[in-house]
């Protein structure tokens, strides 16, 4: 039916369909299916990108468009947008390190330049040859974070490339995993939560040694026998309102597509996959931690995560 309507051409038994029960139909079609943040475009690492350190642990294949970060027992390395953004939707396509991986972390996040910084953050946690990797995401506002969600993926990540981005606006920063929502953290400024707004964040990358806690809380370490590690980077296209870093105002805002209404919540059908995402996947949620949160934090009612 979808197709007929969008040539216009479908016929039913009383006539033809009018345009505006086809306009309906397709409007509840974008209802049902979501709306997906838009598809990044693949550009060459050195467009938005430049290596922070250790820049001899880099490696360039295919003019640029593919990066490896490689971690032995002297080093690891990273690196950094050129520039500082506020608001958009920041994604890496990233194959992790293959095989015994423990000890081992993998980062994407955002991070701003300031004291009280905010963060979204990003950690893949290594583990044991046959152990699944461990997804760590946290948000810091205002320079607290403790907002710790962990979640094993529905696919082993060092077997290929897979999408990892942010949607960040002024109502919502959403997680995705290949255009699955797997976290939310809404704007609950009204309920006395900080939220990220007018400080520009960059965009980082690194591989480093954290054997100290990542893998089984640092009791599995790392196993240098099995360096170099190597960690795999495709896509590096962002989209963002670029700011200086003391600006706290985009002065496109409100008229990029993030900022428009379907992108300011979550639909129906993001929201029941999100859910198959903590039923199934999530190992730790600090919303469910009444250990160290007696007392529910305030924004997760809201996030839906109790």
């Amino acid at each position: 039916m979808s197709a007929q309507c969008l040539f216009g051409v479908m016929r039913v038994r009383m006539g033809r369909l009018s345009s505006t029960l086809c306009l309906t139909f397709l409007v509840m079609a974008k209802v049902a299916f979501g709306v997906p943040p838009k598809k990044s475009i693949n550009v060459p690492f050195g467009r938005n990108y430049f290596p922070t350190w250790a820049f001899d642990h880099i490696k360039y294949l295919n003019g640029g468009s593919e990066v490896h970060l490689v971690l032995d027992k002297y080093t690891g390395t990273g690196f950094q947008s050129k520039g500082s953004y506020l608001f958009g939707h920041f994604s890496m396509h990233i194959k992790m390190v293959a095989g015994d991986s423990a000890g081992t972390v993998t980062a994407f996040y955002l991070s701003s330049q300031n004291s009280e910084h905010d963060e979204i953050d990003f950690e893949f946690l290594g583990n044991r040859t046959g152990q699944p990797y461990i997804l760590q995401t946290n948000v810091f506002t205002g320079g607290t974070g403790n907002r710790e969600q962990r979640i094993n993926l529905w696919f082993d990540p060092s077997k290929d490339y897979h999408s990892y981005s942010v949607l960040w606006n002024m109502y919502q920063i959403v997680f995705f995993v290949d255009d699955v929502p797997i976290r939310v953290f809404k704007n609950s400024k009204d309920i006395g939560v900080k939220f990220p707004f007018n400080q520009p964040m960059k965009i980082y990358s690194s591989l480093w040694n954290a054997d100290d806690w990542a893998t089984r809380g640092g009791l599995e370490k790392t196993n240098w026998e099995k360096a170099p590690f190597v960690a795999s980077y495709r896509g590096f296209h962002v989209d963002g309102c670029e700011a200086s870093v003391n600006a706290k105002f985009c002065e496109t805002q409100g008229k990029r597509w993030w900022d428009q209404k379907e992108f300011q919540d979550l639909d129906a059908n993001q929201y029941k996959r999100l859910k198959w995402v903590r039923k199934r996947y999530t190992i730790y949620n600090y919303c469910t931690d009444r250990v160290r949160f007696p007392v529910p934090p305030p924004e997760c009612r809201r996030d839906r995560d109790i």
